[in-house]
């Protein structure tokens, strides 16, 4: 395929890629001093845009940590409910009447919850 000089390879991205590409550089902006100055400006710009990069990524994993506690403790709660319903169902069931009935229930019980 041959391509029109005019043609930027931008312009081969599709639309949702060329924003964010036009994202990073919004953002790479800020260092143009430093990358301006460099003995290769466009490499320099390429790492302004990696730092950019790496403090989008760590604001997103401050976050993942803020949340992590409370998910954690939602999915604590959901297996505690999940286990009194299983519990419910096989009593109801096999109704249990000596401690080896009960003991085998509590058994099915713990072998249920791992799926």
């Amino acid at each position: 395929m041959i391509f029109k000089d005019s043609e930027d390879w931008k312009d081969f991205l599709s639309e949702d890629s060329r924003e964010a590409l036009a994202d990073i550089f919004r953002a790479t902006r800020r260092h143009k001093g430093a990358y301006m100055n460099a003995d290769d400006v466009k490499v320099a710009q390429l790492w302004c845009a990696m730092i950019e990069l790496r403090k989008e990524f760590n604001r997103m994993s401050e976050l993942l940590k803020r949340i992590e506690g409370p998910f954690k403790a939602i999915v604590a709660i959901g297996e505690a409910e999940k286990k009194k319903a299983i519990e419910k169902v096989i009593t109801e069931i096999i109704r249990p009447t000596d401690e080896g009935e009960k003991d085998a229930t509590r058994r099915l019980v713990e072998s249920l919850m791992k799926f």
